[in-house]
């Protein structure tokens, strides 16, 4: 879906700019730090659009006002971190759109953490840096919307839903709701 539609989602808080990206990131680490000794709270969903850019961003911008004593390391990362390893406990779930390997900011133990990966049209290469248990690659499908999920260390083949811009905001604003 196109962000500058979901932004508008009465659901959906968008971060424009990697300093409001940079303390949402933050502030999730006090969230989930709050939310580890609750019940019954509300789910919430993580999306990080262009993630291999949107972390580069990131370390940039904490390499910009980093002070002397500060960690070396953004801490907006270690919050993304942090709630890959513990984020489903408290009901924080991630969407990360984007490698999570070569070249990533992340550590290789939270790279690890991605219970689902969906991969569509990856080369063979990218499959084995991305989901090497469950090696070799498939062929690739000139279908639309046509992608293999790994979990648990096997690979299925799905069909990706197909949505127009409208029908995903109809979707997710029906869906919050409670209407489906």
């Amino acid at each position: 879906m196109n962000r500058t539609r979901a932004k508008d989602l009465p659901t959906v808080t968008h971060r424009g700019n990697v300093a409001g990206t940079h303390d949402a990131l933050v502030g999730l680490g006090s969230e989930l730090k709050r939310r580890t000794d609750l019940d019954g709270v509300p789910r919430l969903m993580v999306v990080i659009d262009r993630a291999d850019d949107t972390l580069r961003h990131l370390t940039r911008y904490w390499e910009t006002f980093r002070q002397k004593d500060d960690p070396k390391r953004s801490p907006a990362i270690a919050a993304l971190e942090a709630v890959l390893y513990e984020g489903r406990a408290a009901r924080i779930h991630v969407i990360y759109d984007g490698p999570a390997t070569t070249g990533s900011r992340l550590i290789p133990g939270a790279r690890e953490q991605f219970a689902t990966v969906i991969l569509a049209r990856v080369s063979a290469g990218t499959w084995q840096q991305v989901a090497p248990i469950a090696a070799p690659a498939p062929k690739s499908s000139p279908l639309p919307g046509r992608v293999h999920v790994v979990q648990d260390g096997d690979a299925h083949p799905a069909q990706a839903v197909l949505m127009t811009d409208a029908e995903a905001a109809d979707w997710l604003t029906t869906t919050a709701a409670g209407e489906n």
